[in-house]
């Protein structure tokens, strides 16, 4: 527990989040595009899938006349599930990638209570209507790497009516590439703010919270180049280079080949997933 205010952890936070964009501008050899463009299809999921416990807890919070916004839905991970569950899901999706995933993944299983808006968060606010949108406003593993972090809450508590949703890891998902930054890049990588981060910022912006945690299974991939690929995109290099070479010998000792033939980094990720909720407090008046 610090004594910090709410302004001075924002600040903290966009810090963190500019000095891990400028090392990356510092070392990139990939082009600032569509960065899930190439990866894209590594983040859908069948809707109807079980055993997946973070996913089981957040299916308990959703009641069935619910209306849902997910801020940040990638190839709706959980857009698509959720759909299953209530009655509407605002998936908002920047990724013009990710949103043709989501539409395809929508259509295979018929399920057309899910609008997508392609926008970045906040700025999507405008295009939604009279607040508050939707009951719930969730952002799953999203806002490890926004850097205006306040304005971004500002307007997940102005979207909900009922709740606030935040599922988000220990340590960041891009943090599963941390041990190659040194042979890569020579450097460590600098880290991004997390679960804790969060729910100390909103400790310090008055908000009561509850943190439900699941374990963070291990990343798996269907190939060795699959999880070369996945890897790869959080270190910012070509496929073909010098570096790639070297990213390349290290990863063949620091994978690890499982039973079903599927491929997944030999050190697991850590720290838990939280599920971490909070009433929305906004002022609309």
């Amino acid at each position: 527990m610090t004594t910090a205010t709410a302004a001075e952890l924002e600040a903290a936070w966009g810090d963190r989040v500019r000095a891990n964009r400028e090392q990356v501008d510092l070392v990139r050899e990939e082009p600032d595009r569509d960065f899930y463009a190439p990866v894209s299809s590594l983040f859908v999921a069948d809707p109807r899938r079980t055993g997946e416990e973070a996913l089981d807890a957040l299916l308990t919070i959703a009641e069935p006349g619910d209306r849902w916004l997910d801020i940040g839905a990638g190839a709706g991970r959980y857009a698509l599930p959720l759909a299953l569950r209530v009655a509407e899901v605002i998936a908002v999706e920047p990724s013009a990638s990710m949103r043709n995933a989501l539409r395809t993944g929508k259509a295979e299983h018929g399920l057309d209570n899910v609008r997508l808006v392609g926008a970045r968060w906040p700025d999507a606010l405008l295009e939604l209507g009279e607040p508050p949108v939707a009951d719930v406003a969730l952002i799953a593993h999203v806002g490890y790497d926004i850097e205006a972090i306040g304005p971004f809450l500002d307007g997940m508590e102005v979207a909900a009516g009922r709740l606030c949703v935040a599922m988000l890891t220990d340590q960041s998902p891009a943090s599963v590439a941390d041990p190659f930054w040194p042979i890569v890049h020579g450097m460590d990588r600098v880290p991004l703010p997390a679960l804790p981060d969060l729910a100390e910022l909103l400790r310090a912006r008055g908000r009561t919270t509850e943190i439900v945690r699941v374990d963070r299974a291990p990343r798996t991939f269907d190939s060795f180049d699959g999880l070369a690929t996945f890897v790869r995109r959080q270190l910012w290099i070509r496929d073909d280079g010098e570096k790639d070479r070297a990213f390349r010998s290290a990863l063949a000792g620091m994978a690890r080949e499982l039973d079903d033939d599927s491929w997944t980094l030999a050190t697991p990720p850590v720290g838990l997933i939280g599920i971490l909720t909070w009433q929305p407090e906004a002022d609309r008046s």
